[in-house]
């Protein structure tokens, strides 16, 4: 019925109440509802912003990682590609898709305009997140306690990083299940490295220090 047409449309129809109740199955408590869903959206996280805004090779972790980095989106839209390169887990495939969606004046009128009706949340890091900075994981196996991705928040809710490659940068290789494909040869190169192999148990325990 047209009365949306890009992301920054959806904030606007709080002053399209009357349109809204014309439309087929909406009554008045499912506009009440939708309104409300909306006006409560008005307030986001700058990894959830990035995550919106579907940026080719942007999914939830390396918007995390461009939040934790950046702590703004102007410093994101003005990053130069040598600095987006830096960032850990970001290689250059991904560094170029940010930076050509930035440079895009379209995709810059979207950010503008959203701007407008939404407010982004300061990235703040607390005291508790620093016990894991400056620490690197890979994970591998399965863990029993923990999914895959449970066990990435916690860690990077802590301060840690997580990567999917062991190197001599990597502080810890958590080894969960060894049914998981490509346990034994991250195990062989932990070794090799000389990196501290945690057991799920002994990863829980440094999370719960």
């Amino acid at each position: 019925h047209k009365l949306i047409s890009s992301f920054a449309s959806i904030f606007e129809l709080e002053t399209k109440k009357a349109e809204l109740l014309n439309l087929p199955r909406l009554a008045e408590l499912s506009v009440n509802n939708l309104l409300a869903s909306i006006e409560q959206s008005r307030t986001v996280s700058l990894a959830h912003f990035l995550v919106s805004l579907s940026i080719p090779q942007v999914g939830e972790e390396t918007a995390e990682d461009l939040a934790s980095h950046f702590r703004n989106i102007k410093n994101i839209s003005e990053a130069s590609l040598e600095d987006l390169e830096k960032i850990n887990n970001i290689g250059s495939i991904v560094a170029k898709s940010v930076y050509v969606w930035f440079r895009d004046q379209n995709n810059q009128k979207v950010v503008s305009d959203l701007l407008e009706q939404v407010k982004i949340a300061q990235v703040t890091t607390s005291k508790i997140a620093q016990k894991l900075s400056g620490q690197t994981f890979v994970l591998t196996g399965t863990l029993e306690k923990l999914s895959r991705d449970e066990a990435k928040k916690k860690i990077k809710n802590l301060g840690g990083e997580v990567t999917s490659s062991v190197s001599r940068n990597t502080s810890y290789v958590v080894a969960g299940d060894p049914s998981a494909d490509g346990r034994s040869s991250k195990l062989e190169k932990a070794q090799e490295l000389g990196v501290k192999i945690l057991s799920e148990e002994e990863f829980l325990e440094i999370l719960g220090k």
